[in-house]
């Protein structure tokens, strides 16, 4: 019977080889979509870049607000954890002063020896000023009992304020987990944008600028009259709504950071909040409260300095100045600047003043 042999394997050429690579990059050109058409990313056109960047600029503003709230409540956190640290040090000192009186109690105590009283009196040469000092040393027995009373006592209240201080210690974990969540997000958001705009030339972008008044960032010394009730327009509800807005106008051209809140850079209700702190008026820090933070007012009843939100998620907001415009800080590729509110999805408007 014949021998049964395994064909033998041929070692693949230097022809072969080649063809069996073309044949599976062709496969896996087929198998991804590049089946030798010239099927490349398709080219986007200007406007479909700038939609784009517009869409990962509110993304990122949501974030941004996401931050800035998370950033205010690890800030109270961290004030409320620091106060717990000063109060437990103080108490600290107290228990370290009761322990130090209970201690010369007990130091006097090991002098005298410890005799029974009875004995004492017999042995006395003089019983009367013997039992004045027993009624001295019942007296300090008292205070002894007193002084071990308040060291429980301080002790109970220093182990409390170590659980509020644990307590406070894991919020701030948790906030400071979620700044560094909303940063990383904000960052990839804005990283995507400038790739997208270093597509367009120059002449490109300007051309896609937001349609604004406001390409100019002069800070005119006129501007604010607009809030003050130039002719034509709806004056200010309020002094300090005036000047809110007139704050407004000498920070046009300031740029946009995100988290900041002045006096030279800012976010959306960075400005917000930095408008109306200069006018007297302490705001929440982020959109979401900031709506809620004054009588809320129609788009017809907009006077200036009532502040205007937009989108549905109130991820945005600017400081009405009147005429349908308001001051805003849009994005990290436009300045603080003037705009018309219909630029974007308007959402409501409060009157803080």
């Amino acid at each position: 019977m014949a021998a049964h042999r395994r064909p033998r394997q041929r070692a693949l050429n230097g022809n072969t080889a080649r063809t069996a690579v073309t044949i599976a990059l062709a496969g896996a050109a087929t198998a991804t979509g590049f089946d030798g058409s010239g099927q490349a990313a398709p080219q986007l056109t200007p406007q479909q870049i700038k939609a784009r960047v517009d869409r990962l600029y509110q993304e990122a503003e949501v974030a941004t607000e996401r931050y800035d709230g998370a950033k205010e409540k690890a800030d109270a956190a961290a004030k409320r954890l620091k106060s717990l640290g000063d109060e437990a040090a103080r108490r600290q000192d107290r228990l370290n002063s009761a322990r130090d009186a209970l201690g010369s109690i007990a130091a006097a105590q090991y002098r005298e020896g410890g005799i029974d009283p009875s004995v004492r009196l017999m042995l006395s040469d003089d019983p009367r000023r013997y039992l004045q000092g027993a009624e001295f040393a019942e007296r300090a027995g008292v205070r002894q009992t007193a002084a071990v009373a308040d060291v429980r006592e301080q002790l109970r209240e220093i182990e409390q304020l170590r659980g509020a201080a644990r307590i406070e210690l894991s919020s701030l974990r948790s906030r400071q987990a979620e700044l560094r969540r909303q940063k990383k997000t904000i960052t990839g958001k804005l990283d995507e944008a400038r790739r997208l705009l270093s597509r367009l030339s120059s002449q490109q972008r300007a051309a896609l600028g937001d349609g604004s008044d406001s390409q100019r960032s002069s800070r005119s010394a006129t501007a604010p009259r607009d809030a003050l009730g130039a002719p034509g327009s709806v004056a200010a509800p309020s002094s300090r709504a005036a000047a809110a807005v007139a704050y407004a106008y000498q920070k046009l051209g300031s740029p946009y950071v995100w988290g900041a809140t002045g006096p030279d850079a800012f976010d959306c209700s960075g400005l917000a909040q930095a408008a109306y702190r200069a006018a007297g008026i302490s705001l929440p820090r982020t959109t979401y409260a900031q709506i809620d933070a004054g009588r809320r007012v129609s788009r017809s009843d907009l006077r200036p300095g009532d502040l205007v939100f937009f989108y549905s998620g109130i991820s945005h907001v600017g400081i009405y100045v009147g005429n349908g415009r308001m001051i805003h800080a849009p994005n990290p590729s436009a300045p603080v600047r003037l705009a018309p509110i219909d630029l974007m999805p308007f959402a409501g408007a409060t009157r803080v003043a």
